[in-house]
């Protein structure tokens, strides 16, 4: 039960939560949520847990009040819902707040079967080859989806280009059937993230695989336009990925909610997530830190840099740990 110096809401709660298909890191933040506040509501409190897909139906949920939280993944792609860019364009969202960021480090990451010849976007410019490229669809809620074709555009190849050469997708909501598909052979190339996954160590030793580095011109108009940052996967970090890698970043979760929040609600929530922390830490304890698909220990400092304005009940907790101002 929550300490007697934790904060309390004396009336009886009753909140919404969206997390993801239901197995997932999302799903897993919302049961530590809900029973962290539970144990600091008052009686006849209850959370309700939505299945989700962690993309424009997080945005969506928190505009329509059909939930009091959800998150997004990526971060940053909040920012594009606020600002009515990408996905959300002509449709800006300033109604949403941050409560902080779950942290998560993760790129988009391009992978070509060496036997394709494939070794930058230039190559595959130039050279038309007509791959099957496995990942998720472009349906305006996956970030996945949405992200591959955007970067793709960038780099001079877009979608109706690629099919009209010969080239075709493979899709799934999720990153593992892309990822079997690959390494069996069914598809000559991945682009997806959850890179700290074990199927994604599999790719370079299933078969021999090109990684695809990103041109930092394609990464420069990505980040004017949409505010999409550029990251760099380590060399090393996949087995044949042996040098530094430029790509696009895909980290953390941003959680999400609406501007009209009660305060003392967005400052229990907040309260939570910054002082249970190790609730949740110690469930990804058996993975190491940089592998794990929630990295820990949580740092007050990194979760409010957010991509959009905290909460200011939010931003009261950051500020009363007395750490950097986001």
């Amino acid at each position: 039960m929550g300490s007697s110096d934790s904060p309390r809401i004396d009336r009886a709660l009753t909140l919404d939560f969206q997390g993801d298909w239901g197995q997932a890191n999302l799903h897993r933040i919302c049961g530590w949520l809900a029973q962290e506040v539970f144990d600091r509501s008052g009686p006849g409190s209850r959370t309700a847990i939505w299945t989700g897909r962690g993309g424009a139906d997080a945005v969506d949920s928190i505009a329509t009040h059909a939930v009091d939280l959800s998150m997004i993944v990526p971060a940053y792609a909040a920012h594009s819902a606020r600002e009515g860019v990408g996905m959300w364009e002509g449709a800006p969202h300033p109604e949403l707040r941050a409560l902080g960021v779950m942290p998560q480090d993760d790129r988009l990451v391009f992978a070509v079967g060496a036997e394709h010849g494939i070794r930058s976007f230039a190559d595959l410019r130039e050279m038309k080859v007509p791959l099957v490229i496995a990942t998720s669809q472009d349906d305006g809620v996956n970030t996945v989806g949405y992200a591959v074709n955007r970067v793709m555009e960038a780099h001079g190849i877009p979608r109706d280009e690629f099919l009209a050469w010969g080239g075709s997708f493979v899709e799934d909501e999720r990153p593992f059937p892309p990822l079997r598909w690959y390494c069996e052979g069914r598809a000559d190339a991945v682009f997806h993230e959850a890179i700290m996954t074990p199927p994604w160590q599999e790719v370079g030793v299933a078969r021999a695989t090109c990684f695809i580095p990103m041109e930092d011109g394609a990464l420069t108009t990505l980040e004017k336009e949409l505010g999409w940052p550029r990251a760099v996967l380590r060399g090393g970090y996949l087995p044949g990925c042996d040098d530094d890698l430029l790509t696009l970043d895909f980290s953390s979760f941003l959680v999400l909610v609406h501007e009209d929040m009660p305060d003392d609600v967005a400052y229990l929530l907040t309260w939570c997530m910054v002082h249970t922390a190790h609730a949740i830490e110690r469930q990804y304890h058996h993975i190491p830190s940089e592998r794990s698909p929630l990295n820990y220990p949580f740092e007050p400092d990194r979760m409010r840099e957010t991509s959009i304005p905290l909460h200011p009940a939010a931003a009261r907790v950051y500020d009363e740990l007395g750490g950097a101002h986001g």
